[in-house]
């Protein structure tokens, strides 16, 4: 409804530009950006970058989330995990922490990072199967800046959430997709994001490849994101100047 009272349009990729084609949306009226959400993450990762002062409140903000854990973001690669998909909730998320518990288990230098979804849904399997391994750490929710730090800091990231799908390429971090179907298939084929589905072993399997092949993890965190360089609203400001 919104395509069909809308003069023109802003696209995040090419894939979006033909479904509005594909609804007969002249093609004059659509302009290719990228998505503002990733003008939003270069922004918040360079006012971090520009002020210590920020970077320390980040820092001390997400040790107030741990529980009775020592972790230190800045000296570690970890992986870090969300999910909150009601499709997942029972078994699938009980595989999903089936799946952690085993490569936690398996590899000790690696730690896991998991703020927690407040949804009981989510809580319940987690807390019952993950919260007594030393190298598993469950938070509290973040907020925005935060968040994209602890993203930034991180080496691989499981997910089940469609924005980290899009922000976490242009970080250069792999992302696995606790989900058996995408609303972004423009990041499985640029090669910046795998499903994984919630099968215990596939997890698993793709977790550890990502950990012991760097050859892996370099086609995966070098890819280009195609959802956007930063510039999205650069270019429609500059747009609207030259129509409006």
């Amino acid at each position: 409804m919104t395509s069909c009272i809308t003069k023109y349009h802003f696209t995040p990729t090419l894939t979006s530009k033909q479904n509005l084609l594909n609804e007969n949306i002249k093609e004059s009226d659509i302009i290719i950006t990228g998505n503002t959400v990733i003008d939003a993450l270069f922004l918040v990762l360079e006012k971090i970058k520009n002020s210590s002062e920020l970077e320390n409140k980040i820092i001390q903000d997400i040790k107030s989330k741990f529980f009775n854990s020592k972790f230190k973001i800045q000296n570690s690669k970890f992986i870090l995990v969300t999910g909150h998909r009601r499709e997942n909730f029972g078994e699938g998320f009980i595989n999903i922490c089936e799946a952690l518990k085993e490569i936690a288990l398996s590899n000790q230098d690696a730690d896991i990072v998991y703020p927690m979804h407040l949804n009981p849904n989510v809580r319940k399997p987690v807390n019952e199967i993950l919260s007594n391994i030393s190298n598993v750490h469950l938070i509290e929710p973040l907020e925005y800046e935060p968040f994209v730090y602890l993203m930034s800091k991180s080496h691989i990231i499981l997910t089940d959430s469609g924005g980290i799908q899009e922000e976490a390429p242009s970080l250069g971090k792999p992302v696995l997709v606790m989900r058996d179907t995408t609303e972004r298939p423009e990041a499985i084929k640029a090669g910046t994001v795998k499903l994984v589905g919630t099968n215990k072993e596939v997890i698993i399997k793709e977790v550890t490849r990502l950990l012991n092949s760097k050859e892996v993890y370099n086609s995966m965190s070098k890819s280009t994101n195609p959802y956007g360089d930063g510039n999205a609203c650069k270019r429609v400001v500059e747009f609207m100047k030259e129509h409006i």
